[in-house]
Order: structure tokens, then C-alpha cells, then sequence
């Protein structure tokens, strides 16, 4: 009896005790429910690059006013990425770009944002907008992940010089098979024999000029005539020099731009070499020559010319920022192209750079919709999405380019004169261009305005003016004329041999020279 006594004294003791330390904890005395939730985790051993479960686990703990406590699992609805601490590296992806700082701002900020960076640690990309002479010393000299924008042109030089490796993941051979492979008559991928995929294109681009209608009524011109690469190089272009002193047109130094080169290119290819650079001389006679394309869309946008010859999203962006602006494509004499995308033989996380073009293919066609970008995707199912939706005008731009009458062009010539057409161009039209100018103007005033000369002298001096440049060749010292064979030869040469580039540029400046100071002369200036 004593002893049940006791035994329930010690239990009164310690409930009150247990009272007591509960007061002074300050416990309510109905504690709410209380849920805390554990994501489950990858092993240590998953590689930075694995893709977690699509579904993963959530353990949920709970706690009730009685104190009970249950545990429920539960399926996550939703797809998550693995975060920075699961990297075994953090990626900085090095991307050489032609495309301007608008577009690497968006693509960046996009990207870097999306599953598909998270999903493969890419936590930085670093854009190097290098001139396209260089890219080939770059991907050699250093690592290069991606190599995006410039023209296939520029990525077929680099696939031929081995400096690009194929695709090889299944998210990028994916993304890749929603492109068209051709579109316009124009491949949109690079492949070899055996059918691997060295670039595609990652947007859609054709090539015209774009007109000031506001201009152009003020200087009291019919903007229809403005139909073709030859009306750039018009006498009606030239007499607006002639009676107010400045320039009509705007085009750019073609070692300054891609999309501007390709568009003597396709003069060459459309009216023939020697009749090309006829047209190309007066172009630039009636011009006035800008350091990049994206200064000669702003001189037209700003009316500070009529005309500017541009790549066709700069087009649409003059049309949306000046309704006075007005995109034309000269049909059957221009091209329709894909601007590719592709990893290059240097990169160092080839998966990661497979991802970044399997978004870019993918979500990143979105980027092309900016009102700011306005360019033409690649893949047309970008048209489907909502943002897509609302860009009627892109996608009837879309389909007006895929139906585009456009001559039939030899990228591989291109490709073998290339670095030669551009060199002479800067001798013989940008170095020479104000005795070139000057040339023209005296010869359109001495026949229209003072009435000078007779027809027959003004056509014989204008061919003369446009007549491909008789020079001395630095090497073998014989006499040549830059013809395609020539050009052709001269490009193998200075492909392997770039320290005689400023001996030829010196012997077409020359012979420019003296073939425009001829013209003067003939002028009695």
C-alpha cells in the first residue's frame, strides 16, 4: 500500500513538473497545424549535365492540433531544374556572333532564364562580335563554343576549313528537324555526305533595299522606279547629287558587313561579273559609303537619304519605327538564306553548346518577334505560340519570302572570290571614293546640265568610268584585269599568302585611280 502510494506521487510530480515547463516555454495551447515539405534530392553521383526526374518526389510532414503527426508523398505537377549547387561546373558558354548587341542582350537574358540553362549549369554567355575575317584565327587560337549569325557563306568557309563539328545530341538533332530543310530553293542546313548536320539556320534572311517615301516625295522622285540593283545605280540617283550636293543612296564598306558583301555578291551572280561591278561602280558613285549596314537602315529611317540597300529585317524595322519606310525585294535578282548556327571543333562543353542551339531553334525563335529584332524565324512553328500569334505581319513577310522569285546563286563561287571582291571593292570604290564621285558628277553635268558632250561621248566615258581596273600584279609583274578568273586567282592567293594584301589593294587603288583621273581629264577638269 506504501508503496502504490509513492508510485503515484512521483506521477503527479511529474505531470505538474511537465505543466510547469510548458508554461515557461510559452506553448499555446492549441499549436495550429505546422506542413513542412523536402524536395528529394539527386544522388552525389548525378553529373552536372543529367536531367533530373521530370516527376519528382515530395514528402509532406504534418502535424496536428492533437499532436498527431502524419507523412504523404506526393507526385510534383510540374518539370524542375537542378539548381547551381548540384553543378559539378558552372558553364560560360563563349559564342562568336555577327548579330547585333540587341540580339545578344535578348538572347542572354532569355536563355539564361529558361530550363534548358539550368538543366546543363550554363550560368553565363559571352558574346565576342568579332569581324568575320577572324573567326577562323579565333576558333583555332582559343576555345569557341557556338558560332551564330554571319551568313552561310561564312559558316560554309569554316565547315570547309574544318573548324565546325557536327551535331550530335538527340535535343538538337530535334530542334534541328523542325527547320525546313530548304526554303525559297535555299538549303537551311549544312551536311555532309553521310548526313550529319554541320549548321542550320536559326533565322530566315533575304536581301533588298529600303526606301524613305517621305524623301523621295520631297525630292519629287517616283519611288517606283526604285525596282531593281540597276535603279541604285541610275543617272537619276546620280542628278540628285549633282543638284543638291549630297547623296540619295547609302551602302556599307563590305569589311564592315556581312549582309552588305552578300548583296554584291548577288549583283555579280545576277547580272553577270563585268556588268556587276558596272553596276556596282555606280552605285557607289551615287553613295555614300557607311562602316556598317546598321548605319545605312538609320540614314534611311532618319531621312538623311532616300534609299539604303539592307538585309531584310533591318527593312522591317525601318518600316515599323517610320511608316514612311518601305522594304523592297527585287525580284528575280536576289536570294532568300538561312543565317546559321553552329558549334565549333574548339568547344570545350559541346553538350551545353548543343543546348543553347536546340533553345535557340526552339523557344529562342521567339526572340526574332521583338518589335525592336523583326526578323524571320526559322522555325514556323514560333507562329503558333502566343507571341507568335501576334505578329501577323512577320509571318505574311514569312510566306511572301518563301514565294520570292530569286536567282539562282552559287554559294560556292562566292565562297572562292569573296575575299578578293571585298578587298577591290575597298581599293577602287571606298579608298577612291571621292575622285570617283567626283568623276560621276562632273560627267552627269557635263551631259545633262551644261550639255557639254554628246550622248555617244557620255556612254563611252561612263563605260570607261565602270571598266574594270588593268593593274600590275605585285607577284608576277605581268599586266592583268580583274575578271572572275582573276579574282578567283587572286583569292587562292591571298587565302594563303595575306601578307601581299596591301600590294594588290595598292595596285587596284592605283589603277582606280588613274582610270578616274582619265575620266576628268577627258572632262577637261
Amino acid at each position: 500500500m506504501n508503496t502504490r502510494l509513492v508510485a503515484a506521487a512521483i506521477i503527479v510530480i511529474a505531470v505538474l513538473a511537465a505543466v510547469a515547463l510548458l508554461a515557461g516555454r510559452g506553448a499555446p495551447s492549441q499549436p495550429p497545424a505546422t506542413t513542412t515539405t523536402t524536395t528529394q534530392s539527386p544522388t552525389a553521383t548525378q553529373t552536372a549535365q543529367e536531367q533530373p526526374s521530370a516527376t519528382p518526389t515530395e514528402t509532406t510532414t504534418t502535424t496536428t492540433p492533437s499532436g498527431e503527426t502524419t507523412t504523404t508523398a506526393k507526385e510534383a505537377t510540374t518539370t524542375t531544374t537542378q539548381q547551381a549547387s548540384k553543378c559539378k561546373e558552372e558553364i560560360e558558354l563563349v559564342v562568336l556572333t555577327r548579330h547585333p548587341a540587341d540580339i545578344q542582350e535578348k538572347a542572354k537574358d532569355l536563355f539564361l532564364k529558361s530550363d534548358i540553362a539550368k538543366r546543363f549549369c550554363i550560368t553565363n554567355v559571352r558574346f565576342l562580335p568579332v569581324p568575320a575575317g577572324f573567326w577562323p584565327t579565333y576558333i583555332e587560337k582559343q576555345s569557341i563554343d557556338v558560332a551564330w549569325g554571319g551568313g552561310p557563306t561564312l559558316f560554309d568557309d569554316l565547315y570547309v576549313k574544318g573548324l565546325l563539328r557536327p551535331l550530335e545530341t538527340k535535343l538538337a538533332l530535334d530542334a534541328a528537324s523542325q527547320v525546313p530543310d530548304r526554303f525559297a530553293g535555299m538549303p537551311l542546313k549544312r551536311t555532309d555526305k553521310d548526313g550529319r548536320i554541320y549548321w542550320v539556320a536559326a533565322a530566315i534572311a533575304s536581301f533588298g533595299f529600303t526606301v524613305n517615301t517621305e524623301v523621295a516625295q520631297q525630292l519629287g522622285f517616283d519611288v517606283n522606279k526604285l525596282n531593281s540593283w540597276r535603279s541604285l545605280a541610275s543617272d537619276d540617283l546620280g542628278l540628285i547629287l549633282v543638284q543638291y550636293g549630297v547623296p540619295a543612296l547609302a551602302i556599307a564598306n563590305p569589311l564592315q558587313s556581312t549582309s552588305n558583301t552578300r548583296i554584291y555578291e548577288i549583283i555579280l551572280q545576277a547580272y553577270g561579273w563585268e556588268e556587276g561591278w558596272r553596276v556596282l561602280t555606280l552605285m557607289a558613285a551615287n553613295a555614300r559609303i557607311e562602316e556598317g549596314s546598321a548605319i545605312v537602315r538609320d540614314d534611311v529611317i532618319n531621312g538623311d537619304v532616300m534609299v539604303g540597300i539592307t538585309i531584310d529585317f533591318y527593312g522591317y524595322t525601318a518600316e515599323s519605327l517610320n511608316p514612311a519606310c518601305r522594304y523592297i525585294l527585287p525580284q528575280g535578282e536576289t536570294i532568300v538564306n538561312g543565317d546559321p548556327i553552329a558549334v565549333t571543333k574548339s568547344t570545350k562543353h559541346p553538350e551545353a553548346a548543343e543546348a543553347f542551339i536546340a533553345w535557340v531553334l526552339t523557344e529562342g525563335q521567339k526572340i526574332w518577334l521583338d518589335p525592336n529584332i523583326n526578323r524571320l524565324p526559322a522555325n514556323p512553328k514560333v507562329f503558333e505560340t502566343p507571341e507568335g500569334q501576334k505578329r501577323s505581319d512577320l509571318k505574311n513577310a514569312f510566306y511572301r519570302a518563301m514565294k520570292a522569285k530569286v536567282i539562282e546563286f552559287n554559294d560556292t563561287l562566292a565562297l572562292e572570290t569573296e575575299f578578293a571582291m571585298q578587298l577591290y571593292f575597298v581599293a577602287t570604290l571606298v579608298d577612291q571614293h571621292d575622285l570617283l564621285q567626283r568623276a560621276w558628277t562632273e560627267l552627269l553635268k557635263a551631259y545633262y546640265i551644261d550639255h557639254r558632250i554628246d550622248e555617244a561621248t557620255f556612254k563611252a566615258l561612263k563605260q570607261k568610268l565602270t571598266d574594270l581596273v588593268k593593274y600590275k600584279d605585285p607577284v608576277t609583274g605581268e599586266e592583268r584585269v580583274f575578271t572572275l578568273d582573276d579574282a578567283l586567282r587572286v583569292n587562292k592567293i591571298l587565302k594563303e599568302h595575306i601578307n601581299l594584301k596591301e600590294a594588290y589593294m595598292n595596285a587596284w587603288r592605283e589603277a582606280a585611280k588613274q582610270k578616274y583621273e582619265e575620266v576628268l581629264s577627258a572632262l577637261g577638269s
